[in-house]
């Protein structure tokens, strides 16, 4: 007897998932929003859609480590979830640092409760959260940070806090040396979840201060570190970053990183250069994860002001031009040499393991929620930049088509996606 229908197949497409050790050309049949079959065909199956994939990349829907969508309350920081999200082909956001423990309210019942894409968050360190892209660091010190109200809001929502983010760069420890970071750890091991670490210059150091030496801040950092902790933005321009002033990766950041368990996002954003990326793949150094880090600043929001608005953005320390998404900063890696399967884990299984929900996101396995992501491969010439100026030319580029959410289906239309550019 014919077994009942699927509400839904993807059909013809090459599916890679990393956990499952799959990458070929396999059917998917969805039921009831979630994964019923994987199977080399399901051509004589029943279903009520049929969806072909030919030419397709069918991968577990996307993770991005590094949203920035608690929107209104941050500002201009903010974007509109969805657009970063499903529409953007991404069915799992993590808000880094938008919510505070003072805030999280809001985050629960405007952005995460309302939204198509699953959004979570790593709570901030601060009180004043990430409130216009940390434009005045003197909320960020260590008089902004209260570890017991942060622990007790963090604890009663664990359904979407899954870590703490706080900042090590030269600018706040001129001011107040590596207290905050010493605060954000105590909230991130009292709920047993991992430090969300910034590196890389954010604010002016302060003139009244000591300048600090980058080199002293990785010694001092690491120390304040325990495994599976994370550190973002290895491949960024600015000073106090994985690479040194002399184009070196700093030596205890790789022994972090090799043998301490301490992981790596790329947080893209504005931050991300080609000649640092280069350098910290050379040297070994391997993100784990791979977050967009979209906002306001480095991405062009429709009606989003005039020409004042615009000066506004360009005096931001996080402004860039360059265009970027999720799928771009993929194609960057691939340009650089990661292997596909890889780059494809580092936005799938391996955020899902960061975040401890392995168990329900990250794979294609049967019973799973059909989170779902497909994309297209293209080849050709592709013109790629960042915001040092540098540009590069890329036979390949990954652009999002669709993504199924729960079995429902978003085509990837979000006006954050960016034309391709031919070199």
């Amino acid at each position: 007897m014919t077994s009942a229908p699927m509400e839904t197949i993807i059909e013809k497409g090459r599916l890679i998932d990393p956990i499952a050790g799959l990458d070929g050309r396999f059917d998917i049949g969805i039921r009831d929003g979630k994964i019923a079959a994987v199977e080399p065909s399901l051509k004589q199956h029943p279903a009520l859609n049929r969806i072909d994939a030919t030419d397709r990349l069918v991968i577990p829907g996307m993770i991005d480590t590094h949203a920035h969508v608690y929107q209104h309350v941050t500002g201009k920081f903010g974007l509109e979830p969805d657009l970063v999200g499903v529409r953007s082909g991404v069915t799992t956001l993590i808000d880094q640092g938008g919510p505070s423990c003072m805030t999280f309210g809001g985050f629960r019942r405007f952005i995460a409760e309302p939204s198509a894409s699953r959004v979570l968050a790593y709570i901030s360190s601060y009180l004043v959260g990430g409130m216009e892209g940390h434009l005045y660091p003197d909320l960020y010190g260590p008089t902004g940070v209260n570890v017991e109200h942060t622990t007790r809001i963090a604890l009663e929502n664990l359904d979407l806090v899954k870590g703490v983010k706080a900042h090590a760069e030269i600018g706040g420890q001129s001011r107040w040396g590596l207290e905050v970071i010493k605060l954000g750890q105590e909230i991130a091991t009292a709920i047993d979840l991992p430090l969300y670490i910034h590196l890389g210059q954010l604010w002016p150091t302060d003139a009244s201060g000591m300048i600090p030496d980058p080199e002293e801040l990785m010694r001092t950092l690491v120390p304040v570190m325990k495994p599976g902790d994370v550190l973002a933005h290895p491949f960024t321009r600015h000073p106090g970053g994985f690479v040194s002033a002399t184009g070196e990766v700093h030596p205890i950041l790789l022994e972090a990183v090799n043998n301490l368990g301490i992981l790596v996002d790329v947080g893209h954003g504005s931050h991300f250069s080609f000649d640092a990326a280069r350098r910290a793949l050379d040297a070994g150094i391997m993100p784990y994860t791979l977050g967009a880090d979209m906002h306001g600043y480095n991405v062009s929001v429709p009606d989003a002001g005039g020409a004042g608005d615009d000066k506004v953005r360009e005096e931001n320390p996080f402004f860039g031009v360059a265009p970027f998404n999720l799928t771009i900063a993929m194609t960057e890696l691939l340009h650089l040499g990661v292997p596909l399967a890889q780059v494809v884990a580092m936005v799938s299984a391996n955020p899902a393991t960061l975040l401890k929900m392995d168990n329900q996101i990250g794979t294609l396995a049967l019973g799973f929620e059909a989170d779902i992501s497909v994309l297209k491969l293209e080849t050709g010439r592709f013109q790629l930049s960042d915001n040092t100026g540098a540009v590069v030319t890329s036979e390949q580029l990954l652009r999002p088509d669709f993504c199924l959410r729960a079995g429902i289906r978003f085509d990837a239309d979000s006006v954050f996606i960016p034309d391709a550019i031919a070199a």
